[in-house]
């Protein structure tokens, strides 16, 4: 027979439990998704947006945008966003709060890669062509991005003129690639572990490093590469991008070589390194 100090404690307990099932949950929300409509492209865009927390639509204060190529919710935009939303912590203040813009991607080896003649260097790096069904269409992107996603956000938000990228693997070759052809689009590039195998080293040529040299506007450029262990090709290209990079006085350019990442591990460890070089004083040290 139950006593009644043993029904007490079940009828606490079912009074409890039932509490908890009372408990109405809510969406956590981290930001808002836009699709944007390219005519350039001909397709639509997932836009991912996550605005700093002291935005205010009504006051006149503006915020630099960081750009994330590989913006989707499954693929880097998440844990980066939440880099930038550390870093700019008001018992931290490294960063500048920012809207964080990401850029969902639908065929990332189609926009991430710029136009060449064939496809012959492509298993002397190591890949299959059956990989690269469609390819080489990074002037297109650029110009979505140029005369489409830029001024859209730049009309929706309070945006200034500050704009960071932030790219790695065939989008750190994006990076590379627009830096050299439009640099003029974003005040800071964080390239990271970029695929400059693309186009058999195309944009390492002297060709293509002269237009680093012609550069006349400042921009900041950060180069992250993972151990070389894992591959010497795409550290020497890393290193020697570096090295044409230092040729330009108006390039203040930063090298993080990272040992002990691998290139499917190293962009978190990277950007925020990244941050830590592009912005090295915090909150203390101001």
């Amino acid at each position: 027979m139950m006593n009644i100090r043993s029904l007490l404690l079940m009828t606490v307990l079912l009074l409890g439990f039932s509490g908890i099932s009372q408990i109405k949950s809510k969406p956590l929300v981290l930001g808002t998704t836009e699709e944007l409509h390219s005519t350039i492209l001909n397709e639509n865009r997932i836009i991912n947006v996550v605005l700093p927390s002291d935005y205010n639509a009504n006051d006149t204060v503006k915020y630099p945008v960081v750009y994330i190529l590989d913006g989707g919710v499954e693929e880097d935009f998440i844990h980066l966003a939440g880099l930038v939303r550390f870093n700019s912590q008001p018992w931290i203040a490294r960063f500048p709060n920012s809207i964080i813009v990401g850029i969902e991607t639908i065929n990332r080896r189609q926009d991430m890669t710029f136009a060449v003649p064939n496809l012959d260097f492509v298993e002397k790096a190591g890949f299959s062509k059956d990989m690269f069904p469609k390819y080489g269409r990074a002037e297109a992107y650029t110009a979505f991005l140029e005369s489409e996603l830029i001024p859209f956000i730049e009309k929706n938000y309070k945006a200034d003129a500050t704009r960071t990228v932030i790219g790695e693997s065939l989008a750190g070759l994006y990076s590379t690639y627009v830096l050299m052809n439009h640099p003029y689009l974003f005040t800071n590039y964080i390239i990271i572990s970029p695929s400059l195998w693309w186009g058999d080293g195309k944009l390492l040529d002297k060709t293509h490093t002269c237009l680093l040299e012609k550069i006349k506007q400042k921009v900041n450029v950060y180069v992250g590469l993972p151990s070389k262990e894992e591959d010497v090709m795409m550290y020497e290209q890393g290193k020697q991008l570096y090295d044409n990079l230092q040729k330009n006085k108006n390039i203040k350019s930063h090298f993080d070589y990272l040992p002990n990442e691998i290139h499917s591990t190293v962009i978190h460890q990277a950007v925020n390194n990244a941050f830590q070089k592009l912005y090295p004083t915090t909150y203390f040290s101001k």
